[in-house]
């Protein structure tokens, strides 16, 4: 295993993340222990999950992911070689996240109640890494967020200034419930805008950001990674094989037994108008090359300069393992100039 500096922490984290999002749903508690062990042997270090979780969102499995996590900590006493990293869901009007019923803000009294509540689902004392899942501001972070919307910008009379945030923050920071903070789903602009706050202010530095990057929505290269790469906030980038349309399980119209898609149709980013031409180019370009189209697009992620971890996940444990195992998998030169060689001609199909 590959292990990366996490922003400008002394944090050493694992290339591969294991993502946790489908334990409660797809996954059981039996099956979300043993990837957990497996991952850990293989010597991934780093797990992440959400108070969101399990995904899709919903009141009767909110939080069942970090129970699950928070169970295997019991049962294995294992806490300390773990860099667990959750978030606190942004901006949005789901009304069963927080006690007094009202819609989510990321604001001092939504902090301090996600983050309490996600400690004790997790049972441990701290977070390692407590992320923004999206912004408390109105933004396109969502599907296709490249398409201008002028609505969609506009500040509301009760956004939370990011300086207020960061103050929220600050003290759940000093109380030593998380260590180190990180973005979702974020722009350049607001990611420069709280790296600005922290340096002229003296307030809490973020270390990381959690934005969609694959082969087929390579966007985060356009503005983010110059921000990444300068100011040490390294991607955590998830989504890496676009919700599984990277593996070539979903060409043609397939729609395998047990499978995200089949179960939520929930892939609305992965079923653009040209995303089936360009996955059969990079499906088929893996397998010129003799080489798994999943390894294939996460050895693509793990090469760049820019990406801290790859955020992989798996419902089946011989997927796991293999998403694993492109750790050991090298592009060579001439492999990663035919892969930009397609995207200078299919481009971003699914941002």
């Amino acid at each position: 295993m590959e292990y990366r500096r996490l922003g400008r922490t002394d944090l050493k984290v694992s290339v591969i993340c294991l993502g946790t999002m489908t334990y409660g749903e797809q996954n059981t508690q039996a099956e979300g222990h043993e990837q957990m062990d497996y991952a850990l042997d293989q010597g991934v270090n780093f797990f992440d999950t959400a108070e969101m979780y399990s995904i899709p969102p919903k009141a009767e499995t909110q939080g069942s992911t970090e129970r699950i996590i928070g169970n295997w900590f019991k049962a294995r006493g294992n806490r300390d070689k773990v860099i667990l990293a959750s978030k606190v869901v942004g901006r949005g009007t789901s009304d069963w996240l927080r006690d007094d019923k009202g819609p989510t803000r990321v604001t001092r009294k939504q902090i301090f109640e996600a983050v309490d509540k996600s400690l004790a689902r997790l049972q441990t004392d701290y977070i390692d890494l407590y992320q923004i899942h999206f912004p408390e501001r109105p933004m396109p972070w969502g599907s296709n967020p490249t398409r201008f919307s002028k609505a969609a910008f506009e500040k509301p009379a009760d956004e939370t200034p990011i300086a207020e945030q960061l103050d929220a923050f600050a003290e759940v920071i000093k109380a030593g419930k998380i260590r180190h903070l990180g973005l979702s789903n974020e722009s350049a602009w607001g990611t420069m805008s709280f790296v600005r706050d922290s340096e002229t202010r003296g307030g809490p530095r973020v270390q990381s950001i959690q934005n969609a990057y694959s082969l087929l929505n390579r966007t985060f290269e356009t503005a983010l990674a110059e921000v990444a790469i300068r100011e040490d906030v390294g991607l955590l980038a998830y989504s890496p094989l676009a919700q599984g349309f990277l593996t070539g399980k979903y060409l043609d119209g397939a729609r395998p037994a047990g499978a995200r898609t089949t179960l939520f149709n929930r892939a609305q980013r992965y079923e653009t108008a040209g995303a089936e031409d360009a996955i059969k180019r990079y499906v088929g370009l893996a397998r010129e090359a003799g080489l798994d189209p999943a390894q294939m697009a996460l050895a693509f992620v793990n090469s760049r300069s820019f990406v801290t971890a790859n955020i992989i996940g798996a419902t089946k444990m011989d997927q796991l393992k293999t998403n694993i195992a492109s750790i050991g998998v090298t592009l060579s030169p001439e492999l990663e100039a035919k892969i930009d060689a397609i995207h200078q001609l299919v481009g971003n199909p699914c941002p």
